[in-house]
């Protein structure tokens, strides 16, 4: 179990939170962006945190819709 969390409390974020997650790694790590979030997923997913890891997948996969849309606007 990690320290400081109960087993049944729920950390998946709502999309607001999604949104802040993604907004935040790209502001701070640009293109470098989904591959942190996918070591975070990662991280949690060994760690026996699937609730997490989860949440940090969707928040590559957030970052990686919106490289794609920047890069389909630009053409």
């Amino acid at each position: 179990m990690t320290a400081g969390r109960l087993p049944e409390e729920d950390v998946t974020p709502n999309p607001q939170e999604v949104e802040f997650m993604a907004a935040t790694l790209e502001s701070r790590h640009g293109m470098l962006a989904a591959q942190i979030a996918d070591f975070f997923s990662t991280l949690h997913g060994h760690n026996g945190d699937a609730g997490r890891s989860w949440a940090w997948a969707g928040v590559a996969q957030l970052v990686r819709k919106r490289e794609r849309e920047r890069q389909n606007t630009h053409f």
